[in-house]
């Protein structure tokens, strides 16, 4: 039977895990779509994907508008990481190879563990900080990897920076919001707003759409309902009951699932330095996610024992 105490806090790690196991698949799904829809236009299908499901789950729990003391967090969230960060983040993969592309973005969990601690009061324990340092070098070493002679641009990596920031940004902002509205909400309404700023696409998703094979399009509905409906749901319910900078941490484990997916659905084989540097990611998750034991305090001396010594 689970421990009463500890269930909200093994929850929210099964919720990080649904998370980033939904989101490494997103990269998979986003080299059959992304070569068929444009940037801005896959951001916006997906976006919309996404605020469609989220809209029947809002009404079927009936959820509500958020209050507005919400409203900040979550418009500040929806602009910069449901907006920006899909659309710079799948401009910028089209112009660098996979393995700068997250190089860059890795850079994402250390802006949060900065800003969380600047902007939100919250806490660098030295657990946290090496376990970041172990996984970032994971993430190196599996970007070189699987760079393999692709091509980089100034733009291209001017974009997955801009997109490491936006991604930073949007989850520092979140956090206070999920502290006066659900996950649910704040997903929800995030989501709506990132297919607002994302609406100058229409045109351009039409006109993809009408060109698109059936497997891309699949991709992009796909990528609106599990890694972002289902993801950002789950990502929000554990930073609700977390700091942030731990579940940036916790983010270090995609490039480890990256590889094992395309191992498994894509058919290509990872290198002995893709494995390795697979393995320094999840240790780095493991460490910081750790916390120190607390040794039991020592049992205060009975009056009789007291008297023993006399």
């Amino acid at each position: 039977m689970m421990n009463s105490a500890r269930r909200p806090e093994l929850l929210a790690a099964g919720a990080a895990l649904v998370t980033v196991m939904a989101w490494a698949s997103a990269f998979v799904s986003i080299r059959s779509a992304g070569s068929s829809y444009a940037p801005g236009a896959l951001a916006l299908g997906r976006l919309l994907s996404g605020a469609l499901v989220l809209g029947v789950l809002c009404a079927v729990r009936r959820e509500g508008w958020p209050p507005r003391s919400a409203w900040r967090g979550i418009a500040v969230s929806g602009v910069l990481w449901f907006g920006f960060y899909m659309v710079a983040l799948n401009w910028g993969e089209q112009q660098v190879d996979a393995g700068t592309a997250a190089l860059v973005v890795n850079i994402g969990p250390l802006l949060i563990a900065l800003l969380s601690a600047r902007l939100l009061g919250d806490g660098l324990p030295p657990r946290l900080l090496a376990g970041m340092a172990v996984s970032f070098a994971g993430a190196v070493v599996v970007g070189l990897s699987m760079s393999g002679g692709g091509g980089s641009s100034l733009l291209g990596m001017v974009l997955c920076l801009l997109a490491a920031v936006a991604y930073a940004g949007g989850v520092v902002a979140q956090k206070p919001a999920l502290g006066r509205a659900s996950a649910l909400q704040v997903t929800t309404f995030g989501c709506l707003v990132g297919a607002v700023v994302c609406l100058p696409f229409a045109g351009q998703l039409a006109r993809d759409a009408a060109d698109a094979p059936l497997s891309a399009t699949l991709n992009m509905v796909y990528l609106g309902v599990v890694p972002t409906a289902l993801a950002f749901t789950t990502w929000a319910y554990a930073l609700a009951r977390t700091t942030a900078g731990r579940m940036g941490a916790t983010t270090y484990a995609v490039p480890a699932l990256v590889v094992l997916m395309s191992w498994l659905a894509l058919g290509e084989v990872p290198g002995v330095f893709t494995l390795a540097g697979g393995a320094l990611c999840l240790a780095g998750v493991a460490v910081s996610r750790s916390r120190v034991r607390r040794r039991p305090a020592a049992p205060e001396p009975r009056a009789d024992d007291e008297r023993a010594l006399r």
